[in-house]
């Protein structure tokens, strides 16, 4: 899943990308709320975390514009302001939630569990495709009886493939979602990532649930009967 953090102090921004980043999501930081703007524009976010207190656009004013729009992407902040009158004003304005630092990273964790699962309109953690099933809260993957161990970068592309089941994703969708924008990836990447799935997921089990549209790109569903 795709994250955009605008975070101004920038330890604290290294500290958040590299901690998502291990939990297999890709991230886009940046250090203000023009740049927040900027990225909005460019890039569809499963979920956004917002400092109040930065340069150029403050978080409210970004939440404000985003919301204006019609984006209703779930947006968390994450700030030091801690008066009940902030809190009130964030989520009238629309946030979907706002956490205080300091913070521990397991409750943001969390709380961005519920906001995209709020948006995926799902209301558990687990997602399933005949028997295959991943559990987005604990990263458990399993195919009939059998736990799979993928890697970071393996999870991540089968959470975002399960969570779009039965949809065609192309190898650009699947790029963008994965990687950070300020990452270049080699032109078959996509492809290596897919096979190196296949191996863990559809090598040794029946049906193939990891299907190839030439030309386009890739779907998880069951076979067609």
């Amino acid at each position: 899943m795709r994250i955009l953090l605008a975070e101004d102090e920038r330890s604290l921004n290294r500290v958040i990308t590299r901690r998502l980043g291990w939990e297999g999501y890709s991230v886009d930081s940046c250090f203000d709320g023009q740049e927040a703007l900027d990225y909005l524009a460019a890039v569809e976010y499963d979920a956004v975390i917002l400092d109040v207190m930065m340069p150029k656009v403050d978080g409210f004013e970004v939440l404000i514009h985003i919301r204006e729009k019609g984006d209703d992407t779930p947006v968390l902040f994450l700030t030091a302001r801690d008066a009940l009158a902030d809190k009130v004003e964030g989520l009238d304005l629309g946030a979907d939630d706002y956490l205080v630092k300091p913070f521990e990273f397991e409750e943001l964790m969390a709380r961005l569990r519920v906001l995209t699962r709020r948006k995926g309109a799902s209301k558990s953690n687990t997602y399933a495709c005949a028997d295959l099933t991943v559990d987005t809260a604990r990263h458990r993957v399993t195919r009939g009886e059998t736990e799979l161990s993928l890697t970071a970068k393996e999870y991540a592309l089968l959470e975002y493939l399960i969570r779009n089941k039965g949809l065609v994703l192309s190898r650009e969708q699947i790029e963008t979602n994965l990687w950070s924008g300020d990452y270049i990836v080699g032109s078959n990447v996509v492809d290596v990532y897919i096979r190196m799935l296949r191996k863990k997921v559809d090598a040794e089990y029946e049906p193939k649930l990891i299907q190839t549209i030439r030309g386009y790109g890739y779907v998880l569903k069951e076979p067609e009967a």
